[in-house]
């Protein structure tokens, strides 16, 4: 059976949520927008599967290449991003220092993220636009003070980040990178989500970044420094993760400022973002306006 994929989409000035075929998407949304107007809800009823099955059911209405993709969950109540965590890229610091004890993050917001086969966007402050290729859960069952062995139960689906970074940026202050990491449109994610159904799903995924058909990051979930057991259970313990919050959990080793000379993004680059069992998330880049 083909793997069940949700997607956020427009097409004619409305925004829409359906079930991704490789023929085209069924519009869910026109099925079951009264119950759940958007993936959120969906997420929060613990529906995926209900309607990916549907989905299964029906020809598509539309061509995939009549829509815009978006990033699957419309503005997220919280999306928390996981730093330095593959263990080659805490060496890459090259400061001496042992792998953290604590996981290093910070938050996005939602409107700094485009979907699918958008462009990403180069800011006229700075030209070191950078990639970041990650994987991404999606909580779906909210909780407090999560334990590690009932983590995995309030994961939903999982879906790819490309956590793009304005390098200089993140550097104009002496604790935060925030700003380099908020800038409108420099990231994407999707292009769809694939509802989590069990651990060996997501335990040891190859996750691959190519520019232009390159690869340049090429790791597995299963090195991770901090695991999704952790994270869910280290996150919960200061916030209440709810349905449709998104947590990125790290890059590997191989983004553009690590390269001597380093090397950006530029308009015309194509970044893909693979990871098995998920998809490809491709982007372009442009310049902004």
């Amino acid at each position: 059976m083909a793997t069940p994929r949700l997607a956020t989409y427009s097409i004619g000035g409305a925004t829409k949520y359906g079930a991704v075929t490789d023929a085209g998407i069924v519009d869910l949304s026109a099925r079951f927008g009264k119950d759940y107007p958007t993936l959120r809800e969906v997420i929060a009823a613990g529906a995926l599967m209900k309607l990916a099955d549907e989905g299964a059911r029906h020809q598509p209405d539309h061509a995939l290449d009549a829509i815009t993709w978006q990033p699957p969950i419309p503005v997220p109540e919280k999306i928390i991003c996981i730093g330095v965590n593959y263990p080659d890229r805490n060496a890459e610091y090259k400061d001496g220092q042992d792998a953290p004890k604590y996981p290093s993050m910070f938050m996005r917001t939602p409107r700094s993220f485009v979907g699918h086969n958008t462009p990403l966007v180069r800011p006229r402050a700075s030209p070191q636009l950078d990639y970041e290729g990650e994987l991404v859960l999606v909580i779906g069952k909210a909780g407090r003070h999560i334990k590690e062995n009932d983590a995995l139960d309030h994961i939903a689906a999982v879906t790819l980040c490309n956590e793009g970074t304005i390098r200089d940026w993140v550097r104009h202050a002496k604790f935060n990178v925030t700003q380099g990491k908020n800038f409108d449109s420099t990231g994407s994610l999707g292009p769809w989500i694939v509802p989590y159904t069990q651990e060996s799903q997501i335990a040891d995924i190859r996750l691959t970044t190519k520019v232009n058909g390159e690869t340049r990051q090429d790791d597995r979930t299963g090195r991770l420094i901090f695991g999704f057991r952790y994270l869910i259970n280290y996150l919960s313990t200061f916030t209440t993760l709810v349905a449709g919050d998104v947590i990125v959990t790290g890059t590997p080793t191989g983004a553009g400022a690590r390269f001597d000379p380093p090397r950006y993004l530029k308009p015309g680059d194509v970044i893909e973002v693979e990871a098995e069992g998920v998809g490809v998330l491709k982007n372009g880049v442009t310049d902004e306006a």
